[in-house]
């Protein structure tokens, strides 16, 4: 039974204080998370001897890696603001009926997608633009990855709901369990071990498992507002998984057609550029990711609130906090781009161990991250519309700025920039620019601009 006096209200106290608790916990989970990444990127390039093929083979394994990350989202992104909006309306037994189903489908998803991974594995790693001399790199570090999807789904999966009901220090803590302890086994399993780039697979895989054992005992405790049932059938619904799946494809289509592009970027990079471009994206990649957390941590902090603010009809309300997010996210974006124009190789030199791509690097990175600020756009309008269950337009922008901006002129810009291997990262800022405006105008005029009429 959920616990009621667990959660936080909402709907009271000032807004900037209530976005501060809510953002700042999440910031520091979304940067602990982060480390299960690039801490192990930073490793990698170190490698003695393989370190830059090791870092490339990585690379090569990022598609399928986001891919898994996008079911992640599909199954609790759009579950958490469901359950959200379900609480605004005080419609409680409803909103851990959606967790609980959120978490079944966390669980069968993992088992499936890990298992039809493992199966497919190098044929996947071809297929994104592996050779040979790749492939005993990537392959390896995949299936041990891929082994631990049980154990990733659901530490990531329940973060969602640990935020949605205001236990953001929880959902911060079974981030820092994870991160504190791949950071610690990294080095022993790569270099003391001498295990390479698999030593890395294995830190990461442990990481997760404490991490899910800790984020499912917490979900099971008397102080969770929700509460995992995992073998009681009346809290699995199959209309409630309709709804969860609809309105995470959001987010599922945001990460798929980012795997996409990875996909697209390789495989132009090695036939233009060779094995070394693959190196130089998988850097700039990494920085990118480094600069994210915070955008994630803004919107993903604010998301409940909003979700919970419409379900509960709080309309002015809901206006300040779209505002004061688009603020702190336009604020945010403006001074990285700042910050990497002026100091490019602050950022580089964390993946890059002294070989000659570090100019190439970041020069790819300056033209990357050009007019990055328009990302905040993106993602203001994106988080308002799947916070308030707008599925269409969420959906809709996901797919415009990736699939019919970015694909085509991964493609298409080579031909026309000079050098053509550069043509590849151009096509990020021009995709910021038009996607982001697009979803942000029609966010203001379809939503921000109604509130005030159904106050």
């Amino acid at each position: 039974m959920a616990n009621q006096k667990a959660a936080m209200d909402f709907g009271k106290g000032p807004i900037g204080s209530l976005l501060m608790r809510s953002v700042l916990p999440l910031l520091a989970a979304q940067l602990l998370n982060l480390l299960y990444n690039i801490v192990d990127r930073i490793y990698i390039a170190r490698i003695p001897g393989c370190g830059q093929e090791s870092l490339a083979g990585l690379g090569l394994c990022f598609p399928l890696i986001t891919i898994m990350t996008a079911f992640i989202n599909l199954f609790s992104s759009g579950g958490a603001s469901l359950a959200a909006i379900a609480w605004g309306e005080k419609r409680i037994q409803k909103s851990q009926k959606i967790m609980n189903t959120s978490f079944y489908l966390l669980v069968f998803g993992s088992l499936i997608l890990g298992g039809l991974g493992l199966l497919f594995s190098r044929s996947l790693l071809v297929l994104f633009g592996a050779d040979e001399a790749m492939l005993q790199y990537s392959l390896s570090y995949l299936r041990i990855y891929l082994c631990g999807s049980l154990f990733s789904f659901i530490s990531l999966g329940l973060n969602p709901f640990f935020n949605a009901q205001g236990r953001f220090l929880t959902g911060m803590a079974s981030i820092l369990i994870g991160a504190f302890c791949n950071i610690v086994l990294d080095p022993i399993f790569i270099f003391v071990l001498n295990l390479g780039i698999n030593g890395a697979a294995i830190a990461t895989v442990i990481a997760q498992i404490l991490a899910a054992i800790f984020a499912f005992c917490q979900m099971r405790s008397k102080n969770s507002f929700w509460r995992i049932e995992p073998f009681s059938r009346k809290f699995c619904s199959w209309s409630i998984i309709s709804d969860i799946t609809s309105l995470g494809l959001a987010g599922f289509i945001m990460q798929l057609t980012n795997s996409a592009v990875q996909i697209a970027q390789n495989q132009v990079l090695i036939n233009i550029g060779g094995n070394e471009y693959v190196t130089v994206m998988t850097i700039v990649n990494s920085v990118r990711q480094i600069t994210d957390t915070v955008v994630f941590a803004m919107a993903d902090g604010t998301s409940p609130l909003i979700s919970y603010c419409y379900g509960a009809g709080l309309y002015a309300r809901l206006k300040k906090l779209i505002r004061i997010m688009t603020g702190m996210l336009c604020s945010y974006t403006l001074l990285m781009w700042i910050l990497i124009l002026l100091v490019p190789d602050a950022f580089v030199a964390l993946f890059d161990s002294g070989t000659g791509l570090r100019d190439a690097a970041v020069h790819g990175m300056n033209i990357y991250f050009f007019a990055y600020i328009f990302q905040a756009l993106q993602y203001s309008g994106q988080t308002v519309f799947k916070a308030m269950n707008k599925k269409k337009q969420a959906i809709f922008f996901s797919l415009f700025r990736k699939v019919v901006i970015v694909v085509p002129l991964v493609y298409l810009l080579p031909h026309v920039w000079t050098p053509p291997v550069y043509g590849v990262f151009a096509s990020e800022p021009i995709s910021n620019v038009i996607g982001g405006l697009a979803c942000f105008i029609t966010m203001y005029f379809t939503v921000y601009r109604r509130l005030d009429s159904k106050a």
